[in-house]
C-alpha cells in the first residue's frame, strides 16, 4: 500500500526543517570559535559577502533584469533592521551559552503578530497577545544568564529578537510583489555593502583557521534557508513550524559538548514560557481562536 503523498510531502517537510535547525545550529559553533580572535563587524561581513557570492550564479542565469525592484526603500529598510539584528545575534552568540542565544534569535515571531498590527495594521486577537506577554516573560527569565537578572549582552540579544521581527515584517509585505530570491538578493547586496564599512576599519590579514570558520559559517546560514524555503514550500508554516525551533536543543547539546554548558534553573523556565508563547502564536491555534 502506497503511503498518502501529503504525509509524504509532510515527512520530507518534517526532514528538510529539521537539516535546516541542525545547519543553523552549527553555524552557531563556527561563530562562536571565530568569535574568539575575529572581531563581530568581520563576522557579520563575511556571512553577508558569502551569501552574496553565492547568490550571484543564480542571479547571472535569471539575468539583470530579474533584479529591477521598485520597492529599494523596502528592501533597504529590511537590511537595515535585518542587520542590525545579525550583529546583536552573533554578538550574543559570542558571549552567552549557545542554546541562551538560539532562544533570542528564534524568539523573534512572538513579537511579529504585534509588530504587523503597528506597520501592516492586521487584525491582533487575544491569542496574540497572551503569547507576546508569555514570550516575553520568558525572555527575561532566559535573559539572566550569569550576572544578575539584566545585562548588556541580554539586552542585545532581545534587541536582535525585535530587530529580526521587524524585517520578517518587512518580508512579509515585500512577497505581495517581489519574489524570494529578489528579497535574498537585496539583503546580502545591501547587507555587504554597509557591513563592510565598520569592518573595514578593523581589517586585518586572516589565518586560514579564522578563514575557515568566517566563509563556514555564511555557507552553513545560506544552505540553511535552502532547506528551509523548501520545507516550507511542502507543507504549510502551522504544521511544520515548531519543528525549526530544534536548532535550540542542537545548540544546547553542542553547547554541553563543546563547551561544557548547562542552562540554569532560570534559563529552562524561560524555555518552557517561550514555548508555550510559540504554540499560541501558531497559525493553527490562531485560525481555531478565530472559529
Amino acid at each position: 500500500m502506497n503511503p498518502n503523498p501529503s504525509n509524504r510531502k509532510l515527512m520530507l517537510a518534517i526532514g528538510c526543517l529539521t537539516v535546516s535547525a541542525l545547519l543553523f545550529s552549527v553555524m552557531g559553533i563556527c561563530i562562536r570559535y571565530a568569535s574568539h580572535s575575529v572581531n563581530n563587524y568581520t563576522i557579520v561581513f563575511f556571512r553577508n559577502a558569502v551569501g552574496l557570492l553565492l547568490f550571484l550564479p543564480f542571479i547571472m542565469n535569471r539575468g539583470l533584469g530579474f533584479v529591477r525592484t521598485e520597492k529599494l526603500w523596502m528592501h533597504t529598510w529590511r537590511s537595515l533592521v535585518g542587520l542590525a539584528a545579525m550583529y546583536g545575534f552573533f554578538y550574543a552568540i559570542a558571549h552567552l551559552n549557545l542554546s541562551n542565544a538560539m532562544v533570542f534569535t528564534y524568539s523573534s515571531p512572538i513579537f511579529i503578530p504585534l509588530i504587523a498590527w503597528l506597520f501592516l495594521k492586521e487584525r491582533i486577537s487575544r491569542s496574540m497577545l497572551y503569547a507576546a506577554s508569555l514570550g516575553l516573560i520568558g525572555i527575561i527569565f532566559v535573559a539572566k544568564p550569569d550576572q544578575g537578572l539584566w545585562n548588556w549582552v541580554s539586552a542585545i540579544g532581545m534587541a536582535s529578537s525585535l530587530g529580526a521581527a521587524l524585517a520578517f515584517v518587512t518580508v512579509r509585505a515585500l512577497t505581495q510583489t517581489e519574489p524570494p530570491e529578489r528579497i535574498v538578493f537585496y539583503f546580502c547586496l545591501i547587507g555587504t555593502l554597509l557591513s563592510v564599512i565598520p569592518m573595514f576599519w578593523v581589517w586585518r590579514p586572516y589565518q586560514l583557521q579564522e578563514l575557515f570558520f568566517l566563509v563556514a559559517a555564511g555557507v552553513l546560514a545560506n544552505v540553511s534557508q535552502v532547506f528551509m524555503s523548501h520545507a516550507y514550500r511542502l507543507a504549510p508554516a502551522g504544521q511544520i513550524s515548531p519543528v525549526s525551533y530544534m536548532a535550540i536543543i542542537f545548540a544546547g547539546l553542542w553547547g554541553f559538548l563543546l563547551w561544557h554548558e548547562l542552562p540554569d534553573v532560570y534559563s529552562m523556565i524561560g524555555f518552557g514560557f517561550i514555548l508555550l508563547a510559540i504554540v499560541l502564536s501558531s497559525p493553527l491555534v490562531l485560525q481555531r481562536a478565530k472559529n
